[in-house]
């Protein structure tokens, strides 16, 4: 295959996958056109992952299907977990604050109740795309969000296991389905769910927040806007963990720019909370002083980069003029409350309307010490 031919080759095959900005294309192009062979071997191998991943979730999905009737897969606010052969699942919402744990073998509801509150935050331990057993040992996830029904905060197999014969004793449901009967229980989250999960991240937060010149505030806002804390959330765009990082993106921009390296984060790399912080926060940090660094007043630039870690600079700029050029002058030229306006007015996507508003409206929550 000739260079040109190349090129144009991996750039629709890059343009294809999900979250890739017209940026990101450029440099791409500019990359290909230089002969550099390491972002020829690199686009490959991203190309090889999403084909890996894709086949995962579609696995995932038939094997739902067959079991359930329905293709219910983790999204970025509600961990799901398939075992026992897809015949039990748990769904963890960490918006709603609610645990649901479903099974077709009513042997398994209590097992499965146990592993659900005993699971670890170990994403080597805990496969979220197939239905391998989870390893227990470290920390729970969940501890301290679940109180037992003596009011305790569950840490040992012995508490998790008399409170599973609590609620399958007092509190299991069932229900007829096509697939046969189907047996559950339901789980509260303590009230300040919410809280107990970003308290754990503080340290975090904390020290990426100085490394990068970012407020606490945003990252916890972002953090909560996109995952509601939930560590293992996973997006149909292919966006990890806490700060919801597609890796071919905004991972590889970090690599790249800030690491020095040339090649992008894993799943696994990005469900640690350390990594997925240090990647987001960096990322917004690119924002504010490269993509978005002409922007001048302080307050516009801060709902810019919100709303372009969402939907891209390109879109922030598009939103005031079709030429780049022209549009930073338009921006520029606009107060910030006009500048909130139009991007959650006039912004070409409504996902990044929302967001904005979403952010901005999280962000006040911590200023206030609401959340």
């Amino acid at each position: 295959m000739t260079n040109c031919r190349l090129i144009a080759f991996l750039l629709s095959v890059f343009i294809l996958l999900p979250g890739c900005s017209n940026d990101a294309s450029k440099v791409i192009v500019r990359e290909l056109s230089n002969n550099n062979p390491n972002w020829t071997n690199t686009l490959r191998n991203i190309k090889k992952d999403e084909i890996a991943f894709e086949a995962l979730v579609r696995t995932l999905a038939r094997q739902a299907q067959t079991n359930w009737g329905d293709e219910r897969q983790a999204t970025n606010n509600e961990y799901v977990k398939y075992t026992n052969n897809y015949r039990t699942r748990v769904f963890v919402n960490f918006e709603t604050g609610k645990i649901h744990v479903e099974t077709l073998d009513q042997e398994d509801l209590r097992h499965a109740i146990i592993i659900t509150l005993l699971t670890p935050y170990d994403p080597d331990k805990v496969d979220l795309f197939s239905d391998k057993a989870i390893e227990l040992g470290e920390e729970p996830m969940l501890y301290g969000q679940v109180l037992d029904h003596e009011n305790q905060p569950i840490r040992w197999e012995w508490r998790a296991g008399n409170f599973a014969d609590y609620l399958t004793v007092n509190h299991q449901a069932t229900r007829n389905s096509s697939r046969g009967t189907i047996y559950s229980v339901d789980i509260d989250l303590v009230n300040n769910h919410l809280e107990q999960r970003q308290y754990q991240y503080a340290d975090i937060v904390r020290q990426h927040a100085s490394k990068y010149n970012v407020d606490e505030s945003l990252i916890y806002a972002v953090m909560r806007t996109e995952s509601s804390f939930n560590p293992y959330a996973v997006s149909p765009s292919n966006a990890y963990g806490l700060m919801q990082i597609i890796p071919a993106t905004a991972g590889r921009d970090v690599f790249q720019r800030l690491k020095n390296r040339n090649d992008q984060p894993t799943k696994t790399y990005l469900f640690q909370p350390w990594n997925n912080v240090d990647t987001g926060v960096a990322y917004l940090h690119l924002l504010q002083t490269h993509y978005l660094k002409s922007v001048q007043d302080p307050l516009s630039k801060h709902y810019a980069v919100i709303s372009a870690y969402n939907g891209g600079t390109g879109n922030v700029l598009k939103t005031f003029h079709s030429d780049r050029g022209k549009a930073m002058d338009i921006l520029n030229s606009m107060q910030p409350e006009q500048v909130y306006w139009a991007l959650t007015q006039r912004h070409p996507r409504e996902e990044s309307r929302n967001y904005l508003r979403k952010v901005t409206t999280a962000q006040k929550d911590f200023y206030k010490g609401d959340v």
